[in-house]
């Protein structure tokens, strides 16, 4: 009788979304999965991410949902088709988290949070067979062998792992305390992997103000504003929303929507300007003809109070950027009311960004997203070269992806399985936890 054959490990190294997904669909196909971050604790982003509401995907239509990727649309594709916005909800629902739509379009759990979302997931992982081991750092070690061999550094010492297949999912360079630091650039390129640098996406820009405004407006709120941009194919975006003014210039939901052609255009000229529409509820001549109208004794002010209802941080983005001669101009007053230059310098650091743009490149990875030259090394998640606006879209992807990758991951040990490329884990003191 022939002797049965263990089936071949897999590591998956990351404990996000993306990498918890491809440990989920690696234990579905009766692989034994060990899943590996350097943090305490699991999902740590992903918590952080639901503290205000977790944000799990977004309704539209998939047409419009697939241009969210811009430039990688193509190469996410055939991920997001086979694991979008309602299968993501379809899941959920799988581990009795409901869902519901809000008004703007995205989809939140029933109770808004993310933590129970997180433990039914975990739960059910741990009785699919899933071993964690918290506090491992992967250091290096060597894709090119069979098994593989990596190295992660704990408190009882470095320690080895030889799986058949492994599943990188480290995330981005954004948020490093929480364990997104980009530290796995440069192992990667050491292993000949194209890797694109890593930036600031879905963040907050540099704009230079008068010491006058930063101290009075520092933390205002801009609603029921407009803010106009020019893509890289040279289109023109105009999109309402709201945004925060801060010490160093500009950051929030409207900022982030823009924040990819923005700090592209930044990248070629040094600097870029977009443009506020300060009333988009109304017509430049409309704006127009309540400014010309008389305002008697009244200061500038009062009379745009008065007439427009502009006060406030509206008001003194006027006076920042309108020098006296033109405040006297009604025309001028009234065109800067609906079309305000702002003069972006620079994105923020990357570690105050919501995601990063860059990573591991489409063009060195299989359609399967295994690293072409690095056989049986899969990658998924954030650390992909992609990006998206906030919205559900960031995490439908992660999860999307990492779906994909732990799915050809067994394909690829199922095709491979012989008893020399079981793997094993040896190493002082390995505890799952």
């Amino acid at each position: 009788m022939r002797a049965h054959t263990p089936s071949p490990r897999v590591c998956v190294i990351g404990a996000g979304p993306a990498g918890l997904m491809a440990a989920e669909v690696l234990a579905q196909h009766g692989l034994p999965v060990d899943v590996y971050d350097a943090m305490p604790s699991v999902g740590r982003k992903f918590l952080l991410a639901g503290k205000g509401g977790l944000n799990l995907t977004h309704s539209e239509d998939s047409a419009l949902f697939l241009t969210r990727y811009r430039e990688r649309s193509g190469d996410l594709r055939p991920h997001l088709q086979a694991f979008g916005a309602q299968a993501l909800r379809d899941w959920a629902a799988g581990l009795d988290i409901e869902t519901f739509v809000g008004t703007s379009g995205r989809v939140f759990p029933q109770d808004m949070k993310a933590a129970p979302l997180l433990r039914a997931w975990l739960h059910r992982l741990r009785g699919q067979g899933v071993r964690f081991h918290m506090r491992h750092r992967w250091v290096g070690g060597s894709f090119d062998t069979a098994p593989q061999h990596l190295q992660f550094e704990t408190a009882q010492g470095v320690q080895t792992a030889t799986p058949a297949a492994t599943v990188l999912a480290l995330g981005g360079g954004s948020w490093a305390r929480l364990g997104s630091d980009g530290a796995w650039v440069e192992p990667l390129r050491q292993h000949q992997v194209k890797v694109a640098d890593l930036k600031s996406s879905n963040c907050g820009f540099e704009v230079q103000w008068s010491a006058y405004f930063r101290s009075r407006f520092e933390g205002a709120a801009l609603k029921s504003v407009a803010l106009q941009w020019i893509e890289a194919d040279g289109s023109e975006r105009y999109q309402r929303g709201e945004f925060i003014i801060t010490a160093h210039g500009v950051e929030g939901s409207l900022i982030y929507a823009a924040s990819a052609a923005l700090r592209q255009a930044i990248d070629q000229t040094g600097r870029v300007c977009a443009y506020l529409d300060l009333l988009p509820h109304k017509t430049l001549e409309a704006v127009t003809q309540e400014v010309r109208r008389p305002k008697g004794p009244r200061s500038w002010s009062s009379h745009l109070k008065s007439r427009l209802g502009l006060e406030g941080v509206k008001a003194a983005l006027l006076w920042e950027v309108l020098d006296r001669e033109a405040l006297q101009d009604p025309v001028a007053v009234a065109q800067t009311i609906k079309r305000l230059p702002l003069t972006l310098q620079r994105p923020r650091p990357l570690d105050e960004a919501i995601s990063s743009a860059g990573g591991v490149c489409f063009e060195g990875l299989t359609p399967e997203l295994m690293l072409q030259h690095l056989p049986g090394v899969f990658v998924a998640g954030e650390m992909l070269d992609w990006e998206a606006p906030t919205g559900g879209y960031l995490l439908t992807a992660c999860m999307a992806t990492g779906r994909a990758a732990g799915a050809a991951a067994a394909r690829y040990c199922q095709r491979r399985s012989s008893p020399d490329e079981t793997g094993t884990l040896s190493g002082a003191g390995c505890n799952s936890s």
